[in-house]
């Protein structure tokens, strides 16, 4: 995998409010990488800098080897940027709409009419592609958006929250239409108000609040900086002290306690233990009725970090 996005030391300041201070990041190619912050921390002006739209203050902006900058024009050639407020021409067709913006990016003849082609199949919209926009529900509206976005096959694309205010239909076809772009190696920087989304499709994730990036990492590297793991929840019956003992001199696990007619069994990677715990278990004398795997999830590790919902 090879860095498409490199974000070094970027800061920016609107008069005595610094939006955005000293933040880095890099974005693989075939890497989805969830840019979450509370309304106000910073999301907006740091995307704004890596599009170019915005000038920062200090700091550089890397795509595809090549600096951007808002007087850069050329290198944007490689980013694809889809905004929360629709960029679209409601009177127009979504036809008309996928021409209007690819000639916008030089296509023209066969390799115009391929391209629209191919994103009236990507947003979904081959039996609507001569209705007008106007008439489109919001999901329709989005997943347009996001083919437009996609026109001029742009390395890095930039989704600023694509499923606000969507149906969970066409909800799911964006999140199945995002996951795909990573498997065609293309980098992408996502931002959300739903926290299940960022879980569904990201990499990593950066949590940036007052314009500072908090934490980034995997989810289990974020969920290691404030020290949780995973649960396993048995319940059965035996003599649930015996087999707390056993589990407890199992490698791999962090806690043993009590919980009603069952036990919680910390670890690390629940996914590659529970194996072993259910062995160890039943070797124990322990009856298995239920069990139940529970993960943490990034909402722990906003709280902890912001002290706010994603959604505040």
């Amino acid at each position: 995998m090879s860095v498409l996005l490199e974000v070094a030391d970027l800061r920016r300041s609107f008069g005595d409010l610094v939006a955005v201070d000293s933040v880095s990041l890099q974005v693989e190619s075939g890497e989805t990488y969830g840019l979450l912050g509370p309304n106000g921390a910073g999301k907006t002006t740091t995307i704004s800098m890596i599009c170019g739209l915005l000038e920062p203050d200090a700091g550089t902006v890397t795509v595809c080897g090549e600096p951007i900058s808002s007087r850069a024009i050329a290198p944007r050639r490689h980013i694809g940027y889809v905004p929360q407020d629709l960029a679209l021409y409601p009177d127009l067709t979504a036809r008309e709409n996928l021409t209007f913006f690819g000639r916008v990016q030089g296509l023209s003849g066969d390799a115009l009419r391929s391209t629209v082609g191919a994103g009236l199949e990507v947003a979904g919209l081959d039996g609507r592609a001569d209705d007008r926009v106007e008439d489109y529900s919001g999901g329709m509206k989005r997943r347009l958006n996001i083919a437009i976005g996609l026109l001029h096959q742009p390395r890095l694309l930039i989704l600023d929250e694509p499923t606000v205010g969507v149906d969970p239909q066409s909800r799911n076809a964006i999140l199945a239409t995002v996951e795909g772009l990573a498997d065609e190696g293309r980098a992408v920087v996502y931002t959300t108000h739903y926290m299940e989304e960022a879980q569904r499709l990201c990499d990593r994730v950066g949590i940036i609040d007052q314009g500072r990036l908090q934490a980034e990492g995997t989810r289990r590297e974020l969920m290691s900086l404030i020290g949780e793991g995973d649960r396993v929840r048995l319940t059965g019956s035996g003599d649930l002290d015996v087999v707390a003992h056993a589990l407890r001199g199992l490698g791999g696990v962090d806690s043993v306690v009590r919980a009603g007619s069952g036990l919680d069994v910390g670890m690390a990677d629940a996914r590659h233990g529970v194996a072993g715990v259910l062995e160890a278990a039943a070797t124990a004398g322990l009856v298995i009725q239920t069990v139940e795997v529970v993960e943490p999830d990034l909402e722990t590790v906003f709280l902890h970090l912001t002290g706010k919902a994603l959604r505040d």
